[in-house]
């Protein structure tokens, strides 16, 4: 299948077109009084991805199956108020788009006359088969994304200008997109970015491939004392931040981070110190005063885990080495 240019006023030939570019479905028209059924599908099969300028004129509901596929609905105008299983209605806008998922039954409850969306079928073996390209393992279990894309800004905007940039020119007629050597690439940018994009359990592995993994309540953790390392925290209240046992955080900072948690705040309050004291201006300020602002009371066992971990006394630092 390759590009295509659909148009009609016809709902069961719109229900057709969408069977065979997309899925099967239900369609019908809310209210053809307000605005007239005027079908215009733009779509091209680029390898695993289907991508579709999608408008219908009047406002529609659909119903589908299980789509079998993930699929992204980004809207350009209107909105599209879709539920998937058992769950709440959710509202695709051209600030928020919908990342759908292929298990459970899909209704599109009003796909507003209004609304032209940006509408990609992706692949589901696909996009598993370049994750594990990408973390170099096959992923656990099913892949669960967030449904919620922010496509106002940053990577969510990014690929939906990409996608939509792809689309326009495979549509334009002799395009180099149907070229095998281009086509490829697209396609494997198109799932990075995609999965860059989206939020997902490996995420933070894509976007930083060079750090070690850490789970996210660790991560959430660990967050949480760099924004504040002079709050004075206790391990219950970091497992309350991490939303874990106490148990299972001090096992996973052991694991992940090499230190239990209460350890990892005395380093980052160390380094707050240290970056203050080398910083400070000659009879600025005084190493007990440092020390209290990030939450060091005695100063005595203070001063020998600074010179344990810095090799030189907090005063030694302040002076320059002086």
């Amino acid at each position: 299948m390759g590009g295509s240019s659909f148009r009609t006023r016809d709902v069961d030939e719109a229900r057709l077109e969408i069977d065979a570019r997309y899925y099967a479905n239900f369609m019908d028209v809310i209210d053809r009084r307000e605005r007239p059924f005027a079908a215009r599908f733009d779509t091209f099969a680029l390898g695993p991805l289907v991508i579709g300028d999608l408008s219908c004129g009047a406002d529609v509901r659909m119903r589908f199956g299980e789509l079998g596929a993930f699929h992204v609905n980004a809207p350009m105008s209107g909105t599209m108020e879709l539920r998937q299983g058992g769950g709440s209605p959710m509202l695709a806008t051209a600030a928020e788009a919908l990342l759908l998922d292929p298990f459970g039954d899909t209704f599109l409850d009003r796909w507003s006359g209004d609304c032209r969306a940006l509408s990609v079928k992706i692949d589901a073996a696909a996009l598993r088969d370049q994750l594990t390209r990408l973390i170099g393992r096959p992923p656990r279990g099913r892949l669960g994304f967030e449904p919620r894309l922010d496509i106002s800004r940053g990577p969510g905007l990014a690929w939906v200008r990409l996608a939509r940039r792809v689309a326009e020119e495979a549509l334009a007629g002799d395009s180099l997109a149907h070229h095998e050597l281009v086509a490829r690439p697209l396609q494997e940018a198109l799932l990075n970015g995609l999965l860059l994009a989206a939020e997902h359990p490996w995420r933070e592995e894509l976007a930083h491939p060079g750090e070690p993994l850490r789970p996210a309540p660790v991560k959430r953790a660990m967050d949480a004392v760099r924004a504040r390392p002079e709050h004075p925290f206790t391990t219950t209240e970091l497992a309350a931040l991490a939303k874990v046992s106490v148990r299972r955080l001090q096992e996973s900072f052991r694991e992940y981070v090499g230190m239990a948690p209460m350890a990892f705040v005395r380093e980052v309050r160390l380094d707050r110190v240290h970056e203050d004291l080398r910083a400070a201006e000659p009879g600025e300020l005084g190493v007990s005063e440092v020390a209290w602002r990030w939450g060091f009371t005695h100063q005595g066992r203070f001063a020998a885990q600074y010179r344990a971990r810095f090799g030189e006394s907090p005063s030694q630092t302040l002076r320059g080495r002086g």
